[in-house]
């Protein structure tokens, strides 16, 4: 019955950690509060990366056709040099410019940022930021598309990200604000957003083998694999209700639920 109850616990945490991935109000930072109501103690980060490995599976299953447009267009305008396949290209090379301040952040100040993960106040205050970040831009329509962004661009929407490192700054939520800020359409800081969660979640993958090796899961696997499964789901259905919210700019609910479990978690947790 305990071992029933704990794949209870860890499929909740998988349902409520993929449907708010891809949505602008942190999983990370839900991840944290959940723990702490539920009186669940997760060590290390291993759980965290197998659920967020189960939404790259379901960005990969939605945007398999950008994913597959961009590599044939990018590798054909190595080789061809055709003008008609630039726009791709330069997406890439922005895509791997954008992934490089993360990347190098979370490397150097990975204990950093593991000590924060345990602050519930800290979500709290966070989650309040991600709110006004989002408060701020839930009327603006950029004109930039996708054929428009820079090299430039694509840095800051990089140091964005890596301030999501912070638990309760929601990574897409970080990106998408930096994007519309320099003026990107919706569907573009979207897109770009989504497109850079693969190599980030892929590196984080890659880095955390070993651990996940090293650590003793046989009472743990059956947990962890439910709650892997439910987060492919649920963040397969969350990221296509949010490109629908997206599309007709109703970012302002995602800032006042923001507000409210930030304040809530301050006051309470």
């Amino acid at each position: 019955m305990e071992q029933l109850w704990l794949i209870i616990k860890y499929l909740f945490l998988g349902i409520f950690q993929g449907f708010t991935e891809p949505i602008p109000i942190s999983s990370s930072g839900h991840l944290v509060i959940l723990q702490d109501l539920m009186n669940l103690q997760i060590e290390g980060l291993q759980f965290e990366v197998m659920v967020n490995f189960g939404s790259l599976i379901a960005v990969l299953i939605i945007y398999r056709e950008d994913i597959i447009r961009l590599f044939k267009n990018g590798i054909g305008f190595v080789i061809t040099r055709d003008e008609r396949q630039k726009d791709d290209f330069n997406f890439v090379i922005y895509l791997v410019i954008a992934t490089i301040p993360a990347g190098l952040i979370g490397v150097l100040f990975k204990d950093s940022f593991d000590s924060l993960k345990g602050m519930t106040q800290v979500v709290g205050i966070t989650l309040i930021i991600t709110g006004l970040a989002l408060w701020l831009i839930r009327n603006l329509r950029g004109r930039k598309g996708d054929g428009m962004l820079t090299w430039k661009d694509a840095l800051i929407i990089g140091f964005a990200q890596a301030v999501a490192l912070v638990p309760g700054i929601s990574r897409s939520g970080a990106t998408i604000v930096a994007a519309m800020l320099l003026g990107t359409k919706q569907q573009t800081a979207l897109r770009f957003s989504f497109l850079l969660f693969i190599p980030v979640s892929l590196g984080t993958m890659l880095l955390s083998i070993g651990d996940l090796l090293e650590d003793d899961l046989a009472t743990l696997w059956p947990s962890y694999l439910v709650a892997f499964i439910a987060s492919i789901i649920a963040s397969y259905f969350s990221l296509k209700w949010f490109m629908n919210i997206m599309a007709e700019g109703n970012l302002k609910y995602f800032a006042i639920y923001c507000f409210v479990v930030g304040g809530l978690v301050w006051m309470f947790l």
